[in-house]
């Protein structure tokens, strides 16, 4: 795995506190797909587990699995004392199970993209259920937005992570649903809004920031440099723009 991909232990404790979590309207759009109740769940990539909790909380057996320990010591403070866990990157699941329902929580795009639908297909009861969900925040006022990132391009340009397939965000299919519909092993994909606007502080936003993997790679006098030229530019308050995108499939019967 990449070094930003493997940064996020480092802070577990404010990934946990500054990012957004789930709400119940994502369980309900999950299993109005599935059409019954699932029985077993795997998440890929838990980290602090804010969108296991959603499924546990729920009475959904999870396995929640990640490549970091500390990502995954944070998460056992947070989920249902029912809720399983394992140190395994995407690539290393070898479960001696298939479960109804596969998801990953906006870290679908680290797997790699060798063998990635195949292997996941691999995990999955025939006719079982893959979603892949994220709310990328972004400040919704763009003047604002405009601020940050000229007061961030002297040292970090782009604090994004490009779609791994080079859809671009204004197509109607994002990836990874692209990805899906072009797959032997899915079908019935679909995408799906959940329409979100939050308000943050200006130091809980500045908070975000420190957890989104561009800034924890850097070394750290460049981002305190970039955190203060952000901090001059910000309102006392945010709104944000949250949205969450939803991509659901189901894993063919037959291949």
């Amino acid at each position: 795995m990449s070094r930003r991909a493997l940064s996020f232990g480092t802070m577990a404790q404010a990934y946990e506190r500054f990012r957004p979590g789930y709400p119940v309207e994502l369980f309900d759009v999950v299993m109005a797909y599935a059409g019954q109740p699932v029985s077993t769940a795997l998440e890929i990539g838990a980290g602090t587990g804010k969108a296991t909790r959603v499924l546990a909380r729920r009475g959904v057996p999870v396995l929640a699995t990640d490549p970091d320990t500390a990502m995954l010591a944070e998460l056992r403070k947070h989920v249902p004392p029912g809720v399983r866990t394992a140190r395994a990157a995407f690539e290393e699941l070898r479960p001696d199970e298939r479960f109804g329902l596969v998801y990953a929580a906006a870290a679908l795009h680290w797997t790699k993209p060798a063998g990635r639908w195949s292997r996941m297909a691999g995990l999955l009861e025939p006719g079982g259920v893959f979603t892949s969900f994220g709310r990328p925040v972004g400040l919704a006022d763009p003047a604002v937005e405009e601020a940050v990132r000229a007061a961030r391009a002297p040292f970090l340009e782009d604090d994004g992570v490009p779609s791994p397939d080079g859809t671009p965000p204004e197509h109607d299919m994002q990836w990874p649903g692209t990805e899906l519909q072009r797959s032997e092993w899915f079908d019935g994909v679909q995408q799906t809004v959940i329409e979100s606007r939050l308000t943050m502080s200006a130091g809980d936003f500045l908070g975000y920031l420190s957890t989104v993997s561009a800034y924890i790679v850097l070394p750290r006098p460049r981002q305190d440099e970039i955190f203060s030229r952000i901090l001059r530019v910000l309102p006392e308050t945010v709104e944000i723009s949250a949205d969450i995108i939803v991509h659901l499939a189901r894993r063919r019967h037959e291949t």
